[in-house]
């Protein structure tokens, strides 16, 4: 296996998420070959790749040089369907393509086809099964998840997800991989959203609860998460700039994956917003008006009411992150990194409930399971056993 720096990497598919991925690689000293079957999507991906390094030549991150060199590691090649001999050689390929389980469990079959036995091959999905996708290869060992974030030369954060399927020496060479790249790794198993698509959940679900309750609007809820709460973005100018239709496509997914448990299920409002059209900056119009530099609505910045926003919020946050702990998706610390590093939350919520304390937020949520007398609310066992015999989540 060639040295880590000088690698060959694939990237199938060169979206938005691939040629970012292809771009970190190569700005490692790898050569890359980003391949995708639409000459479209190629040219965007290209053009995305120069913008991005000219930006941190322009901001002084960058020399020019060292730009043009990078770009000059990047091959892009156009494929015939599933013909993907150009990945001959690699010792490792990224699929970075659409959500979709059947057509990544296709090209797994046949980027295994076209790779040596000793090539490592990993998905970005962010809440598939990673075992399933690699049910569709013959060495399904081989297989493993790396979950970038986008934008991916920005964004430190991989989640390296090992499937029951993947062969733990698979998954240290993928961490390897993303460690050399500069890359902050987390270690979570296959689970429905891994680490951060599954705690992070309740930043946009009891948002949109309190707002769909009537107790406050958008903007007066974005405000009490960034004023109250030191969050960079309130959940309704993130779900704008994620896309209404990515994020509820992957709380749906996650809904499901979950056998719907309440606790995960979708808001009636993002679907309306959803099949109004609404997707948010790209469609020009969300949860706020982007269309001729209309201004944004104005909060009330009722601090009263802007506790009791922040403080069922981060309740429900640190809930799911104690969760995450005991069925052991990942470890409290990774968890932390996870949402510090992937989603850029002001602290880690397990530290976060520990400051506060777990029987203040374990009582919380027991007040508001008893005011609607849902299982949505239902208190974590961590958490309860936490408080009670006064233990640290974060341990």
């Amino acid at each position: 296996m060639a040295h880590k720096e000088s690698a060959r990497i694939g990237v199938l598919g060169a979206g938005a998420m691939g040629s970012g991925i292809a771009q970190v690689a190569a700005a490692s000293g790898c050569s890359v070959v980003v391949v995708d079957s639409a000459p479209a999507s190629i040219e965007k991906g290209r053009e995305g790749i120069r913008r991005g390094l000219a930006r941190d030549v322009e901001k002084g991150r960058l020399g020019s040089d060292a730009a043009t060199d990078i770009e000059g590691r990047i091959r892009f090649v156009s494929s015939e369907g599933e013909q993907l001999s150009a990945f001959a050689g690699c010792d490792l390929v990224i699929e970075a393509i659409v959500e979709d389980l059947a057509v990544k469990q296709r090209a797994f079959e046949a980027l295994e086809a076209a790779v040596g036995d000793d090539c490592l091959l990993a998905t970005n999905t962010s809440s598939l099964s990673v075992a399933a996708i690699a049910s569709a290869c013959k060495r399904p060992g081989r297989v493993i998840g790396l979950h970038f974030f986008n934008p991916a030369p920005v964004l430190p954060l991989v989640e390296v997800v090992h499937a029951i399927t993947s062969d733990p020496g698979a998954v240290d060479r993928g961490r390897g991989y993303a460690d050399s790249w500069g890359k902050v790794t987390v270690i979570a198993r296959d689970t429905p959203g891994f680490i951060v698509n599954r705690v992070a959940r309740p930043f946009y679900g009891e948002a949109l609860r309190i707002y769909d309750e009537g107790i406050a609007d958008f903007a007066t809820i974005d405000w009490a998460m960034k004023e109250l709460g030191g969050f960079k973005m309130g959940p309704f100018e993130l779900m704008d700039l994620i896309g209404n239709d990515v994020n509820y496509a992957v709380t749906s997914s996650v809904f499901e994956a979950m056998g719907y448990d309440p606790r995960y299920r979708p808001s009636i409002t993002q679907r309306r917003m959803v099949e109004a059209g609404r997707l948010g900056r790209k469609a020009g119009i969300g949860y706020y008006d982007y269309r001729n530099g209309k201004d944004r609505p104005a909060p009330t910045t009722n601090r009263v009411v802007g506790a009791e926003i922040f403080n069922r919020v981060l309740a429900m946050l640190i809930n799911e992150a104690a969760d995450a702990v005991l069925f052991h998706v990942a470890s409290p610390k990774d968890i932390d990194l996870a949402m510090t590093k992937g989603v850029n939350y002001p602290k880690g919520l397990l530290a976060w409930g520990d400051e506060l304390g777990p029987s203040t937020i374990y009582h919380r949520l027991v007040g508001l399971q008893d005011r609607y007398s849902e299982e949505r609310y239902r208190p974590s066992a961590v958490l309860k056993r936490s408080a009670r015999e006064g233990r640290r989540l974060s341990e």
